[in-house]
């Protein structure tokens, strides 16, 4: 199982922190923007290759 680390909370979004750095399968990762979600959820279409989506629709930039 992959450890996840998680940076400083720069802010929150929808109730849940937005932190300004994730650590996930050895990578890291930055916040880079919100994602456009509706009410099916979030489309993953929006993302590219170096990116990852965590809920509530945060979108992380490898970096």
């Amino acid at each position: 199982m992959s450890e996840r680390r998680l940076g400083k909370p720069i802010g929150f979004y929808l109730g849940k922190p937005i932190y300004d750095f994730v650590v996930q399968s050895g990578k890291k990762y930055v916040f880079d923007r919100l994602a456009e979600c509706d009410r099916e959820g979030c489309p993953l279409d929006q993302l590219n290759k170096d990116e990852l989506l965590f809920a509530p629709g945060l979108i992380y930039k490898q970096s």
